[in-house]
């Protein structure tokens, strides 16, 4: 089976398993979206939907949350780690966004990647549940599993994300993540691989090593 072929079984088979790939993360535009995503670093997406509420009741927009005081964002989201940094770049998005882009969030990796504290990961995303152009979110889930099953052998973010656009089918590509997310979380945990319960296992190549 070429990586190509290995792609697109696990594809059909996570998509069987998890029909619904939705982002964890709570939100109601794009401008949400994007904090919640930059507030979910190193930090639970459940405990990110319990900080955003009373944040994006204060701060609904990015003009609003560019003009935000410092110490009245930290308060909100100081539950969520590494919370004056996070208030830090959420203002500077804020500000990026009202500066550069007209208030409005881009839809370009490269575009989304200017803005303080957002990366790769971060910008996929964006662009891929935003706009519905073909992403690969490089969570640690979607990472530890496509090594598991013989997509890539990277451990690097970026190279893991260009091997996956390169075999993954491009509508087809984001909500494999989410999946890949879901899965790992419930059953190939990094803890242990429950392999028993597994629905890759049957082209898993840690389950089929010879």
């Amino acid at each position: 089976m070429t990586k190509k072929e290995l792609a697109i079984k696990s594809v059909e088979l996570l998509k069987a398993e998890y029909p619904d790939a939705i982002c964890s993360l709570n939100y109601s535009d794009p401008f949400q979206l994007l904090c919640a995503t930059r507030l979910s670093a190193q930090c639970t997406d459940a405990r990110v939907n319990i900080v955003t509420p009373a944040l994006f009741a204060a701060f609904p927009t990015a003009e609003k949350m560019a003009k935000a005081p410092l110490g009245e964002v930290e308060g909100l989201i100081k539950s969520c780690g590494l919370y004056k940094t996070k208030a830090k770049d959420l203002i500077e998005i804020g500000k990026g966004i009202v500066q550069n882009f007209g208030g409005k969030v881009p839809d370009t990796i490269e575009e989304l990647t200017t803005l303080s504290g957002v990366g790769r990961k971060t910008a996929n995303l964006i662009i891929g549940d935003v706009y519905g152009k073909p992403a690969v979110v490089t969570d640690t889930h979607l990472i530890r599993i496509a090594n598991r099953i013989g997509l890539t052998k990277q451990k690097d973010p970026y190279k893991v994300e260009m091997e996956l656009r390169a075999i993954l089918p491009s509508n087809e590509s984001n909500d494999f993540c989410h999946r890949a997310v879901l899965h790992g979380r419930a059953v190939c945990t990094a803890r242990r691989a429950y392999c028993e319960n597994c629905v890759l296992k049957e082209i898993c190549k840690k389950v089929n090593v010879k």
